[in-house]
Formats: structure tokens, C-alpha cells, sequence
């Protein structure tokens, strides 16, 4: 059986996105594109055989696609998936599910209303080997009981209109779903701590900057993100446990990380990082909808990294710690 799948959104990560699924992903095809430059879109559509709508309800509502890829700016993605989900089409929407959780929790009603999972989020880091690595440490009490983890997050420039808050929504969000896989938890309090800010940061950024996350137990999550680092994308998590530590490898070198200097393990972007993990997380996607299953992230998982989101932005604006607002998890996706 052959998906036949659209995609919407063409830039960086939905072109990489058609060419997986066009050529790498066993058991799919990509049948129906859209994005709003329409000569990139018809010149990709072109080299796999696609055709280009001209709007997104269009490829969502098409008798050529059997399921929907969303690569658009994440304010798109609620009206996007809400529409998937009316035509019962099963919808891969890369993170945020939603930028606020009113947004996130019609997605939820919506699906439950439907009777069956059709969401899945991407948030790939659980389809990368080495966390699979740590999340089994973790599974089979190895380290014994999990006190507390480091993450760092780090990219080598940030666009220049990237805000103090977009750190929080667009990178530590993988940090944030990681975690609560990692651990099985909830986390349910967040505060941002300012540090001293970098000279290669634009004058309005505040970066680096640092949060810390509390789980449901009290595991303690402290996570940098530094989104001007100069030197390469790092990207690094260690879990203390009682009676060891699970571990990222870091980067296989002592020499000083410097800018524009190689740095034996340091990949340059999250393309080149996450790629494998990318690859992986479409061809579960793909064998789950052969056989009518979605099991990756849903659209509980991207709810609760968009609350845990926002609660670090409404921390980085008092200054102090702010609680996690989450419903009770619906029996739906128990």
C-alpha cells in the first residue's frame, strides 16, 4: 500500500520533507503540493510528480492525497490541522502543534470529537538514536531514579527578527517534549534566569538565557539556550540519576569550540544533526498509517509543550516562577 501524501509549506524543512517521502520513506509518495511561492512550489512539484494547488484546503481536500504534511509558520497550523482533521485526512504537522494552548485544546476536541487519533506532532528528537539510548537507561532504571537533568541548546546565529520569547517557542520546545518523554512526567512550573547577555546577540534579543523546569515529582530540568553561539549547533542532555548518569555524547574533542572553527562533532545546523531522526520519524509515520495506527507525539504532547511554552514566556515577563496550566488528560489519549 502506497500513501499518497500532500504537503503544505515548501520552505526548508517542507522541502526536505517532499524529498524524504518522494524518495527515501519506503510506502509513500508525494502526490499534492502548496505553498504561497508559487514558482518554488511548481518547480518541486515538478521533480517529484506532484501537482501544485493553489491554496491549502485545496491539497487537504484533494482525492489524490490519503494524508497531509504541514510545514507552514506555526500560526498557520491550528486552521490546518482542524481542516485535516474535518476531512479525516491523518495530519503529520510539524512543531508547535499550536502557538497557544485555546488553539491546542480545539485541535483536542476536534479529534476526540472524531473518534480516532489523526495527529501527529513532530517533535523527530524522539526518533534520534542516541535519546532512544538514554530513554531506555531511564525505562530500565539503570541510573536508578531520575533527580534532575542539563540541556543546552545552542545555534550558531538567530534571524533578526527573532524576539526574547522565541527561544522558548521555537527551541526549547523540543527540550520541553524531550523531557516529559524522558521521564514520563508532566512538568508543571518553569522560571527564566536572565544572564549576562552576548556581545553577538541583536540589541533586542536577550541571549543567552537560561530556564528551569520542574516535573510533576520534582525533577529539576535546567536548560540554556543560546541561539547566538557563533560556533556550530550543539545540542546536548544529561540525566542524573541515583546510581549513574545517561548522557548525549558531547562533542569528541577537548580542544577550545571557537567560531568558524571546525570542531570535531559539532554538526553546523539541526539538518545535519537531526537528519537520520527525521527520516526515521516519517517512515514510522508512514508504517503507522499502512496499518491505521498513529503512535508518535500527538496532539496531547504538542498541548502540553506549547503550555510548558508559555508558561517560560510569562516567566521571562514577571521575572519569577509561573505554574504549568494543563487540563486533565482526556481518557482519549491515556
Amino acid at each position: 500500500m502506497t500513501i499518497r501524501v500532500g504537503v503544505i509549506g515548501t520552505g526548508s524543512i517542507g522541502t526536505d520533507h517532499v524529498k524524504r517521502l518522494s524518495s527515501q520513506v519506503t510506502g509513500s509518495t508525494v502526490s499534492a503540493l502548496y505553498d504561497i511561492d508559487t514558482e518554488r512550489v511548481c518547480e518541486i512539484a515538478s521533480s517529484v510528480g506532484a501537482v501544485a494547488f493553489d491554496g491549502p484546503l485545496g491539497v487537504i481536500d484533494s482525492p489524490l492525497v490519503d494524508a497531509v504534511v504541514i510545514a507552514t509558520p506555526g500560526e498557520t497550523h491550528a486552521e490546518l490541522t482542524l481542516a485535516c482533521i474535518e476531512a479525516g485526512k491523518p495530519v503529520f504537522c510539524e512543531k508547535p502543534l499550536a502557538p497557544t494552548t485555546e488553539e491546542c485544546l480545539g485541535i483536542l476536541e476536534a479529534e476526540i470529537a472524531s473518534g480516532r487519533r489523526l495527529v501527529q506532532v513532530g517533535f523527530m528528537r524522539r526518533y534520534d538514536r542516541a535519546y532512544r539510548t538514554m530513554k531506555q537507561a531511564i525505562d530500565d532504571r539503570s541510573i536508578g531514579e531520575v533527580l534532575l537533568m542539563h540541556c543546552l541548546h545552542r545555534n550558531v546565529s538567530s534571524p533578526p527578527t527573532y524576539t526574547s520569547s522565541m527561544p522558548f517557542t521555537d527551541s526549547v520546545i523540543h527540550e520541553v517534549d524531550t523531557s516529559r518523554w524522558l521521564v514520563g512526567e508532566e512538568l508543571v512550573a518553569a522560571t527564566v534566569v536572565g544572564v549576562r547577555k552576548s556581545a553577538y546577540a541583536p540589541e533586542h534579543l536577550l541571549d543567552p538565557q537560561i530556564v528551569l523546569l520542574e516535573s510533576a515529582s520534582g525533577i529539576l530540568v535546567d536548560v540554556e539556550v543560546f541561539v547566538n553561539c557563533q560556533y556550530g549547533y550543539d545540542v546536548r542532555c544529561e540525566v542524573v540519576g541515583e546510581l549513574g548518569v545517561a548522557s548525549l555524547d558531547p562533542p569528541r574533542s577537548t580542544a577550545t569550540l571557537m567560531t568558524r572553527v571546525a570542531a570535531d562533532g559539532v554538526p553546523p545546523d539541526w539538518k545535519v544533526r537531526f537528519g537520520e531522526a527525521y527520516l526515521v520519524e516519517l517512515q514510522d509515520w508512514i508504517d503507522g498509517l499502512g496499518q491505521n495506527v498513529i503512535a508518535g507525539p500527538s496532539a496531547w504532547d504538542g498541548y502540553c509543550a506549547t503550555a510548558v511554552s508559555q508558561c517560560c514566556v510569562r516567566s521571562l515577563e514577571s521575572g519569577g516562577r509561573e505554574t504549568v496550566d494543563l487540563i486533565e488528560m482526556p481518557a482519549f489519549y491515556a
